[in-house]
C-alpha cells in the first residue's frame, strides 16, 4: 500500500505545467474560515505540506503570511517558485516531507488536497512536533460530487470508463452528505484535538478540452498505460462534445490544535 501511494503521490511530476493551468483554484471563503479557525494573525508562521504549483500558497501569500512550502516534486516545486516569485517571505522546499527536517516552530501546519500522501507515521506525529505550543493543523480534502440537479454527464461518463478501464471503483460520485470529514482520524492521532469542520461547494465549468485537461492530472489516470488513457479521453471528449459540464467541488476544512 506504502509503495502504491508513492508512485501514485509522484505522477503528477510528470505534467507540472499542465496542473498549474488545469486545475481550480479554491474559494475565497476558504481560506477565511482556515485563517479565523486557527487563529492566525498577520505576519503567522505557515508550513504548507505538499503545497504542488502554489494553488493555496498563493492566496495566503497575498494575506502576508511567511510560509515554507514542503514539495516532493522538482518541476512542481520550479513552477510554485516561479508562480510566488514576488513574495519573499515565501519559500519553497524539493522534498519528501517525511525526510524534512527543521529548527523552526510553526503557527500552523496545512495541507490542501495532499494530506493523504504523507507517510502515516509522519502525518500527526511529525506534524504536531513542527508546530508552536497551541499551534493549528489545517487540512482541506478535495472532493467530486453529485448535489441535487448535477449534470447528468457524470453518471453517464461511467459507460466510458467501463468500456476502457472496468473496476469496481467505476462509479458516479457521491452526494456532498456521503463525504466524511477527518475529525474522528484526528482525535484518534492522539496528538490534535478537532476544533471545527468546515464545508464548501464549488462549481466549475468545464468544455471537453477543460475536462480532459484536468482529469489528465489526476493521479489514477496518469497511472493507466497511455494507449487505454488516450482511449479513454477520446471517449469522453466525444461524449461531451460542444456542451459545458459543470463539475460541483466538496471541499472539506478540518481545523485541529495541538495537545
Amino acid at each position: 500500500m506504502q509503495d502504491e501511494r508513492h508512485t501514485l503521490r509522484a505522477t503528477f511530476e510528470e505534467v507540472p505545467d499542465l496542473y498549474d493551468q488545469a486545475r481550480p483554484t479554491y474559494p475565497e471563503e476558504l481560506f477565511e474560515d482556515l485563517i479565523a479557525l486557527a487563529r492566525l494573525e498577520p505576519g503567522a508562521s505557515i508550513l504548507e505540506l505538499g503545497p504542488g504549483t502554489g494553488k493555496s500558497t498563493l492566496p495566503l501569500a497575498r494575506r502576508g503570511f511567511r510560509i515554507v512550502g514542503v514539495e516532493l516534486g522538482e518541476g512542481l516545486a520550479n513552477v510554485a517558485r516561479r508562480n510566488l516569485s514576488e513574495f519573499p517571505d515565501v519559500e519553497i522546499v524539493n522534498v519528501r516531507f517525511e525526510a524534512w527536517e527543521t529548527n523552526e516552530r510553526f503557527d500552523a501546519v496545512i495541507a490542501f488536497t495532499a494530506f493523504h500522501w504523507i507517510d502515516p507515521g509522519a502525518k500527526y506525529a511529525k506534524t504536531a512536533r513542527l508546530l508552536r505550543a497551541g499551534g493549528s493543523l489545517a487540512v482541506v480534502t478535495t472532493k467530486h460530487v453529485l448535489p441535487e440537479g448535477a449534470d447528468p454527464f457524470w453518471t453517464e461518463v461511467q459507460e466510458d470508463y467501463d468500456a476502457v478501464a472496468p473496476s469496481p471503483d467505476n462509479r458516479p460520485p457521491p452526494r456532498p452528505d456521503e463525504v466524511p470529514d477527518l475529525s474522528e482520524e484526528i482525535e484518534a492521532s492522539g496528538f490534535f484535538r478537532n476544533v471545527a469542520v468546515r464545508r464548501h461547494l464549488h462549481d466549475v465549468p468545464y468544455t471537453a478540452d477543460e475536462h480532459v485537461a484536468v482529469i489528465d492530472t489526476y493521479s489514477g489516470h496518469r497511472a493507466m498505460p497511455e494507449e487505454q488513457r488516450l482511449r479513454l479521453y477520446e471517449r469522453i471528449h466525444r461524449r461531451i462534445g460542444d456542451r459545458v459540464v459543470r463539475k460541483t467541488y466538496l471541499f472539506v476544512l478540518n481545523v485541529a490544535r495541538r495537545t
